[in-house]
């Protein structure tokens, strides 16, 4: 099948300059919608524009049937759609009309007009995700985000449904529902949420707030509503002491949506989250603090991203880098873990969230950035020539590495002129388009500072810059340098602001160190280093604070501070840039995995912060015992996060700390070698001396106990009865592809492969079940296969479809040389579609970093422990 066109960045330039777009009026008529047998709905569209001079152009639209098209007054003939375009030739100056009249196909994809049948009810939801080049499944647009509208929507739906969009909506009568027109937004910012809705309404500062999710959900979000309510008023207030321009829109829904692809999307006026969000199962509260960041951050896209909108797909790090900032920095502050704190159970201190950011998201920048698909967090225009091409960069780069940059950012500016530069840039741009330069400009009418430089050494290069430090000791004087190794692949060093802890041991003979001073300094050095008082430290620390993103190494004795007592370092924050520094040396092949174990066996029981304790069992359980240990190796890999699995049930026996607990069962679980205490679990019902096994637990044991050949189709069939939910036939189509039987894998991978009937959250679960390292040998034989029927997938399926199979179906447990030889090999012979070529690149070039990782090690025992 060959792929459809996609909008290169000279085509939606050279509309631009044609045309303005005023309003578009959109109907939509969803009244079958909850009919299996109706897999499409009709879509009628009147757009207003007006052309500068004579020329043609052409407007989008990918229906299942095009009924008519008239262009001020005159039909156009239908056949004409061509690729998904319709031309508009030999425009004159001056006011036009389209009217398009289209039959639209439902998705099971996530995108488009996405429709959910609940099997807890039957009750049938629809939302619409139009991102990027999305809004053409729905309506007929001039899709690009610089040609912003008026939108007004009128959606017909069954007469018990409510209907959501980016303005309030009024009900009609008979099923019609009519949404307020909206300020100026661009085309993949429109919003619809149609369904029985469960719902929870207030009003803060005279503005109206809804949180919605399926009713099957309802009683599960209004056990959390103030909760989440208390954290939107918070953002909603803290962003008014920031931002100089008013909220810009006329209501503040949240919908809580099934099978929906990101974790959130903002929507102006309504955002759409993920509906894992409202918690059916027992959580810790790092993931509640998670699920505040994320409203902190869609929150923030209501002025960043909707209100000042990007002009083209090169500038998305404007969005997401801004809004991941002021995700974690608000959250962060005084007045919303106050209203976290109101409403949740347990006595355990939050985890500050930088440390959450610098523990579990500050990886995925860093791993992105040191694979051959990264790019800059500003990518040069030209990099971004289409649509596709900028559907790569989400990812780690622009959100976690972006975010990092900004924060790096305001430790060199300062807040105040940092904040200040922001409100410049609003008050330009409001209602518009801006650029890279547009918003640099801004920064630099606040500051004498030369952001200009800043910007080209930190926003327009690739790679990590590493920080070592090399102490000269003379007596009771010390003298520090912090050297600055930018690697062979990056474009060039970035000047670097950080503070350096230094740590002494406790004389008292407590394990615990201790901070003796915290300085600033430049990297590189603007002068001659200082010597400093007192005898050589114990630990020295380069970016404590976690202020700058580089790759920090420690001088020898650092290190061996570090490993022998990492948990005695005073500061959560610091900890966490320490356990950062020995995972990427494990990843560069500098320090041994069985060494990362011996530590995180160590320490992990004596951390008091549960973000760090999470980030390092992941690590070590998902690429350590899973990837990077040899099948000799994992076993012993394996019983050593078992016994610290333990520890840590063991710890949290007195109730003190129920999200520790939580963390270590889980933990358990997914390393368990032995049935046993499993079957014991799963049987009781619970885990002696907590927690009773809900729902989520019941799946995951489940699932385990197919990896271990230790549970049928009987038991999970009875799992499903018992559980007949959403997320319950995931985790059963995530057992069944996990069980260690030729006739599941075929069926699981016929499921996947041999037709397009699986949604896509069920076909995540599919084959998140399907590669497992125990089964390596059962499951081999699929890896060519996978190359063959990915490729077809994503040709077939389109782009997220591409993303799961390039991120799940991947088959990461096979870790060698053949599975990398192939995957090469379809990289340069089988043409995959680029969302499926850049999951691939990503994929083999970790799996090369395992095998290079492998062989560094290959003269080390195989024992651990």
């Amino acid at each position: 099948m060959a792929p459809m066109p996609v909008l290169t960045r000279d085509e939606a330039q050279t509309r631009a300059q044609l045309i303005d777009v005023h309003r578009y009026t959109v109907e939509l008529d969803l009244t079958r919608a909850a009919d299996p047998a109706r897999d499409t709905f009709d879509s009628h569209t009147v757009i207003r524009f007006s052309a500068r001079t004579q020329g043609a152009t052409f407007v989008e639209l990918k229906p299942a049937e095009l009924r008519s098209v008239t262009l001020d007054g005159q039909s156009l003939d239908p056949t004409a759609l061509v690729d998904n375009r319709l031309a508009l030739d030999a425009l004159t100056p001056g006011e036009h009309e389209l009217r398009v009249d289209a039959t639209m196909r439902y998705s099971r994809t996530g995108e488009g007009m996405h429709r959910f049948t609940d099997p807890t009810d039957g009750e049938t939801y629809l939302y619409t995700q139009l991102f990027m080049e999305d809004v053409q499944r729905v309506f007929a647009a001039f899709d690009q985000p610089d040609l912003k509208a008026v939108f007004e929507l009128t959606v017909t739906a069954p007469e018990q449904w409510t209907v959501l969009a980016n303005g309030t909506t009024e009900h009609l009568g008979t099923g019609k529902w009519r949404a307020a027109p909206t300020p100026l937004i661009s085309t993949y910012l429109v919003a619809v949420a149609a369904g029985p809705w469960h719902t929870v309404r207030t009003e803060h500062r005279g503005l109206p707030f809804g949180i919605h999710c399926r009713r099957s959900l309802g009683p599960y979000m209004d056990a959390d509503a103030e909760e989440i309510l208390d954290i939107t008023r918070a953002c909603y207030d803290r962003y008014h002491e920031k931002f100089d321009e008013p909220y810009p829109f006329d209501s503040y829904d949240q919908a809580f949506v099934p099978e929906f692809n990101a974790g959130a999307m903002e929507n102006p006026g309504l955002v759409t989250f993920r509906d894992e969000f409202i918690y059916r199962s027992a959580v810790t509260d790092t993931e509640r603090q998670t699920r505040a960041m994320v409203i902190a951050h869609e929150m923030a896209h209501m002025w960043f991203g909707d209100l000042v909108t990007l002009r083209w797909w090169d500038d998305i790090w404007l969005n997401e880098s801004f809004a991941e900032y002021m995700g974690f920095q608000t959250t962060a502050e005084a007045t919303l873990p106050q209203a976290l704190n109101s409403v949740r159970a347990g006595d355990t201190p939050s985890t500050d969230p930088w440390t959450d950011f610098g523990i579990s998201r500050k990886s995925w920048g860093y791993d992105a950035d040191q694979r051959p698909s990264t790019h800059p967090v500003a990518p040069d225009p030209d990099a971004v020539p289409d649509t596709a091409s900028a559907m790569l960069n989400f990812d780690g780069i622009s959100y976690a590495k972006g975010a990092s940059a900004l924060r790096q950012l305001v430790a060199w500016l300062g807040e105040k002129d940092f904040l200040a530069g922001i409100n410049t840039h609003f008050a330009r741009h409001k209602f518009g388009n801006a650029t890279l330069a547009d918003f640099i400009d801004s920064l630099a009418h606040a500051t004498d500072r030369d952001v200009h430089a800043w910007a080209e050494a930190w926003l327009r290069t690739t790679g990590v810059d590493t920080l070592t430090p090399k102490v000269t000791h003379t007596g009771r004087t010390w003298t520090l340098t912090v050297d600055r190794d930018s690697g062979p692949d990056h474009e060039g060093g970035r000047p670097h602001r950080i503070a350096v802890g230094v740590y002494d041991r406790d004389l008292s003979g407590a394990p615990a160190l201790v901070l003796r001073e915290r300085f600033e300094t430049d990297v590189p050095a603007t002068g001659t280093d200082t010597p400093r008082d007192g005898g050589r430290p114990a630990l020295i620390v380069p970016n404590d604070q976690d202020l700058t993103y580089a790759k920090i190494r420690l001088d020898d004795v650092s290190e061996e501070t570090a490993l022998r007592g990492l948990s005695g370092v005073p500061d959560a924050l610091t900890r966490a840039v320490l356990w950062n520094s020995l995972r990427d040396m494990v990843r560069d092949g500098e320090l041994e995995g069985t060494a990362y174990l011996e530590a995180a066996r160590a320490h992990l029981p004596e951390e008091t912060d549960l973000a760090i304790v999470q980030g390092v069992l992941g690590f070590t359980t998902l690429h350590i015992a899973d990837r990077i240990a040899t099948p000799a190796q994992r076993p012993a890999a394996l019983a050593v996060l078992g016994d610290l699995c333990r520890d840590l049930i063991r710890r949290t026996e007195d109730g003190t700390n129920p999200g520790l607990r939580l963390t270590a069962v889980r933990g358990y679980i997914d390393v368990a070698t032995q049935p046993a205490p499993l079957q014991a679990w799963l049987t009781e019902g619970t885990v002696p001396g907590g927690p009773e096994l809900d729902p989520e637990l019941r799946w995951r044991v489940l699932t385990r106990l197919a990896v271990l050949d230790a549970t049928d189709e009987t038991a999970i069939a009875a799992e499903l009865e018992r559980d007949p939910s959403a997320t319950g036939r995931e985790g059963a189509a995530r057992c069944r592809a996990a069980l260690p039987d030729a006739a599941a894998k075929r069926a699981a991978w016929d499921a996947m492969f041999g037709s397009d009937d699986l949604s896509n959250y069920l076909f995540t679960a599919t084959a998140q079940g399907f590669w497992q390292p125990e089964q390596a040998d059962l499951v081999r034989e699929y890896v060519p296969r996978y190359y063959e029927d990915a490729v077809a997938l994503a040709a077939r399926r389109g782009p997220a479809m591409a993303e799961a199979a390039g991120r799940y179906a991947f088959p990461a447990p096979i870790v060698d040389t053949e599975t990398l030889r192939l995957g090469e090999r379809c990289l340069r012979d089988a043409d995959p579609t680029p969302a499926l070529r850049r999951k691939l690149v990503d994929q083999l070039d970790d799996l090369a970093r395992a095998l290079r990782v492998r062989e560094s090690g290959a003269d080390t025992a195989d024992e651990v422990g």
